[in-house]
Formats: C-alpha cells, structure tokens, sequence
C-alpha cells in the first residue's frame, strides 16, 4: 500500500486551521478538489464521531468512485489534539475491489515564522488510487484550505478569533447592562 505526504503553509494561527479541519461547513469548503463540489451528511467532530462525505464531479467523467459522477467516504475521527493533530480513518463506498479498504489520514499542525505549516499525510492508499492523482486532489484541497482559513483572518484587522471574542463580550456587555 502506497501513501502521500504534503505540506501546505497557511499564514493563520494553528487555532485557525484547527478549527477549519473540524467544521463541517469548512470541510465542505475546501475538502474537495478542483471540478469538483462537495456535501456534508454527516460530521461528528469528536474522537470515535463519524462522518460522510461525497464529492461529485461537475462534468460528466464516469470516473467516481462510488457512481459515474462521485465519490462518496465515510470515516471516523480517531485522534483529536486542539491546535496540533486530527487523524481519520477514511473509506470509499465502492464495490470496486482495487479501491477497497480503510486509509489513514493525517493532519499536523506545526508552527511557522508566520503561521502554519499543515502536514497532511494520506497512508494506505488503495491499489487502484494512483498516489500522483491523490497527491494532484490533496494539494487542491489545501490550497483551498490555506485560502480559507487567510481569508477568515482578514475579515477584521485582528482577525475572526477576535471578532469571535467581541461577539462574545458584546453580548456579556448586554446581559450585564440589561
């Protein structure tokens, strides 16, 4: 069984890109690569949780996994360190033998001079998933990742962690005045 490593920079706090890996509404944003989108059934962000993901190719390919046009995964969350690890284990609902059987996915987050580096490491490939055409998905999804993730630090000039915690007093501040 074969594997892939990547590495994909994202200048954001790693509280930042944790956050990303675990929300469902962000995994639909950028889990999904190129020509591609994406829906959600199920996301159980806790060690032991599920999830259920497709992916569905814009254009007509014939080349899903699960159909003609998607690719439908199932996993669970086996690891969850705040700020510093997610690891899954991930599956594809296919009859297609060659790309049976249950793959390890996973996400570290390292320091960097100006936020994050994540490492994302994808084990136990099936034989019939080509690790070039892996690696070509997952460096899409981490740009997207890393697009993200900036995008949400540059909504305020302190960055959507603040705005979070404004939110939070603003609302403390009513409670207390009210």
């Amino acid at each position: 069984m074969s594997s892939t490593r990547l590495t994909q920079h994202v200048a954001a706090p790693r509280a930042a890109v944790y956050r990303a890996l675990i929300d469902p509404q962000a995994v639909r944003q950028w889990m999904v690569p190129d020509g591609m989108t994406s829906e959600v059934h199920a996301f159980e962000a806790r060690e032991g949780g599920s999830f259920r993901i497709s992916l569905t190719y814009d254009a007509p390919t014939g080349s899903g996994k699960t159909s003609a046009q998607t690719d439908t995964f199932h996993g669970r969350f086996v690891r969850l360190v705040p700020d510093e690890r997610v690891v899954e284990t991930v599956e594809f609902e296919t009859t297609d033998p060659a790309m049976q059987g249950e793959m390890t996915i996973t996400y570290t987050l390292l320091e960097a001079n100006d936020g994050t580096d994540v490492v994302a490491t994808h084990e136990k490939l099936p034989p019939g998933l080509s690790p070039a055409d892996n690696e070509t998905g997952w460096r899409m999804s981490l740009q997207k990742l890393a697009a993200l993730v900036e995008a949400e630090g540059s909504q305020t000039p302190h960055g959507a962690a603040d705005t979070a915690i404004a939110k939070k007093v603003g609302s403390l501040g009513s409670i207390i005045a009210g």
